[in-house]
């Protein structure tokens, strides 16, 4: 069905009839021009997004579904990462043509998902046309007690540097998808090009026309080659807010001093959390995490794996400091790895290699420039 079918309100009504709020802090939800909020005891916490196709994503290999999770887990993983709980969150769409309803149902229902996975209001939004591709604008909402937030400036000499989960997996992901779309696209140009050659030399009656693609036969079936590489491409498409962590955190009584998702790569949120706490730091290779799949495709590729854990990006796990002191507490919770530590400013920003070199740690992310 064309979008232009039922309008931008009957879409809206279409992708929100059925949604009911949640938390009691969400007063007034969709159907009105604001949404109502309250928060009496809490502070509230406000995050924004913006995801753009040809950059953020790529519609040949992440479908509408697995968008809509990813586009909700970016935002709800902000608010986990300031020690806050998620609450209410906005969606704007700026659509193409090119898009059914039943392309947005779908955007749709993996947004839900994640939504309901960590229990987030969707409250409102907006629509609109493009003419360049697909654009998502989305804003979080959460909350959390004035004592509790974490900032990045808190980190202090000594304070231990840890990150959950595993790192480089979701960049090997994108490497992987990228390899097999190229594989596809060159798949279609020889066939274009043997297509040309059939054309070229064939016999053709008078007032009669030769198809190409009927000549030199349709596209073979193409079936990328994920095989063992299953986890890559979870973390790529299948982004996961690590509000498990938060709450592992809480239960053992630490508070960090610092703390970012892994959203531009390890290194670039490193030196964040260093220069707006006025430290340096000290990371060792050897404790960086890395899959087993990471490490074998980066092997592949003929790239190094520690240069994709500490600059590949995309992982969203939590970067944090504790202080020194909960070093017991921090070594007996799962899915957590102390990298590091917290130096004094003069020190600089140390990588310190597997046979013991110290280099100076650089941040190599995503910048404004490579986009």
């Amino acid at each position: 069905m064309e979008i232009a079918k039922i309008g931008e309100f009957g879409l809206i009504d279409r992708l929100t009839k059925d949604i009911k709020p949640q938390n009691t802090s969400t007063q007034y939800g969709v159907g009105d021009d604001c949404a109502v909020l309250h928060y009496p005891d809490s502070e509230v916490l406000i995050t924004t997004d913006m995801l753009m196709e040809g950059v953020h994503f790529d519609l040949t290999y992440i479908d509408l579904q697995h968008l809509g999770w990813k586009s909700a887990m970016v935002n709800i993983s902000d608010i986990f990462a300031m020690n806050g709980t998620p609450r209410q969150m906005t969606v704007s769409l700026a659509l193409s043509k090119r898009f059914s309803v039943e392309d947005v149902e779908q955007f749709y229902s993996g947004l839900r998902m994640a939504c309901d996975k960590w229990g987030v209001d969707i409250v409102g939004g907006d629509t609109t046309s493009s003419y360049t591709g697909l654009a998502i604008s989305i804003t979080c909402i959460g909350e959390a007690r004035k004592e509790d937030i974490v900032y990045r400036n808190g980190a202090k000499e000594t304070d231990l540097i840890c990150v959950s989960g595993d790192l480089g997996a979701a960049y090997m992901g994108l490497q992987l998808l990228e390899r097999e779309k190229s594989v596809y696209y060159q798949m279609i140009e020889d066939a274009k090009k043997k297509a040309a050659t059939v054309h070229a030399g064939a016999t053709v009656p008078d007032g009669a026309t030769v198809s190409a693609a009927s000549t030199a036969g349709s596209i073979p079936d193409f079936q990328p080659d994920f095989a063992g590489k299953e986890y890559l491409l979870q973390r790529q498409l299948k982004t996961e807010a690590r509000g498990d962590i938060i709450q592992k955190l809480r239960e053992a009584g630490i508070r960090p001093t610092a703390m970012m998702d892994i959203s531009d790569g390890l290194s670039s949120e490193l030196m964040h959390i260093c220069k707006q706490s006025h430290v340096g730091c000290r990371v060792f290779e050897k404790q960086i995490p890395i899959d087993y799949q990471t490490a074998v495709m980066a092997e592949e590729l003929n790239m190094n794996v520690t240069t994709c854990a500490l600059n590949g990006g995309e992982d969203y796990e939590l970067l944090f400091t504790v202080p020194i002191g909960d070093h017991e507490k921090i070594q007996q919770l799962e899915d957590v790895k102390l990298i590091g530590h917290i130096t004094k400013e003069s020190l600089g920003h140390v990588l310190v290699t597997r046979d013991d070199q110290e280099f100076e740690l650089k941040a190599q992310g995503w910048t404004m420039e490579k986009a």
